[in-house]
């Protein structure tokens, strides 16, 4: 049975669901969402930057699975931040919903501010249900929370055993956000997978080292969506909901935290990189 958390504005979310990141537009997400859908993920992570939003609107509207039941989460590039309320409509007809359960600003660069202002508004008028960041850090993070009326109910980063962010978490506590996490495997990183200790631990469950990782995520409190087109693996990713790992075993992954990131950038790199990007709707 998956897990729920709610939000700080008293929504829920599921837990765990399907990242969409660099799976190309068209049949390959289609099929992707559609296969996960039936093997009973319920959360689906899209953006406009991904260019999938279209594939995932046609996947969960062909499913038989309510749409209500279907949490759906995007990203406004910085290109759309000078225009966020008009690029919020393309990307409900990108999707073609009446609203979008979470809605991120993808990027910490740009007119972050005035976009924000856009989504906020964009929850007054039923458009979106929760609104969050993503790759915020340093000054920019502590500046949109302050100036924010609501305050952000996720903030999507880097996050794995060798990264666990427990300085984040410890500014994000008082706000009640939540912090969902990408490249949750490591990147693939096969030293994190030959991990002894999670090695161990994954023999004893019967498990392999990546479902050790996703439900060490779920015990964290850490809204997970591991990405995966092959049928086998998104069977894989979701098997994780029947069995716990033990207070000593959270520890002992506790333990591994390098701070070590795989994705680095200055602040100047990601806006010589971010602010070029042309995006089609």
């Amino acid at each position: 049975m998956q897990t729920q958390i709610v939000l700080n504005d008293g929504n829920i979310i599921p837990q765990f669901g399907l990242g969409v990141y660099q799976i190309p537009e068209g049949e390959a997400t289609e099929n992707a969402v559609k296969e996960a859908l039936r093997l009973g993920y319920r959360h689906i992570d899209t953006a406009h930057a991904y260019q999938n939003e279209r594939s995932v609107g046609r996947a969960i509207h062909s499913s038989e699975i309510p749409i209500s039941e279907i949490w759906i989460t995007s990203k406004l590039w910085p290109s759309d931040y000078d225009d966020a309320s008009q690029a919020i409509e393309r990307m409900l007809e990108r999707l073609n919903l009446k609203q979008i359960d979470l809605l991120l600003l993808h990027q910490q660069v740009g007119n972050y501010r005035k976009a924000w202002i856009s989504l906020e508004n964009a929850v007054k008028s039923g458009k979106v249900k929760s609104i969050g960041i993503s790759n915020f850090d340093g000054e920019r993070l502590v500046d949109l929370f302050n100036f924010a009326d609501i305050k952000p109910s996720v903030l999507q980063v880097e996050t794995h055993p060798y990264h666990q962010q427990k300085e984040l978490q410890e500014f994000l506590k008082p706000y009640g956000t939540k912090i969902e996490s990408w490249y949750s495997l490591g990147h693939g990183d096969q030293r994190l997978l030959d991990e002894s200790r999670l090695k161990k631990i994954a023999q004893k469950y019967n498990k392999t080292v990546a479902q050790i990782i996703l439900r060490w995520h779920i015990q964290e409190g850490i809204i997970v969506f591991p990405r995966s087109t092959r049928v086998e693996h998104l069977a894989e990713n979701i098997n994780i909901f029947d069995f716990e790992l033990s207070c000593t075993e959270i520890k002992e992954i506790r333990k591994l935290d390098k701070k070590q990131p795989y994705f680095t950038m200055t602040y100047d790199e990601q806006v010589q990189n971010f602010l070029s990007w042309k995006l089609k709707d």
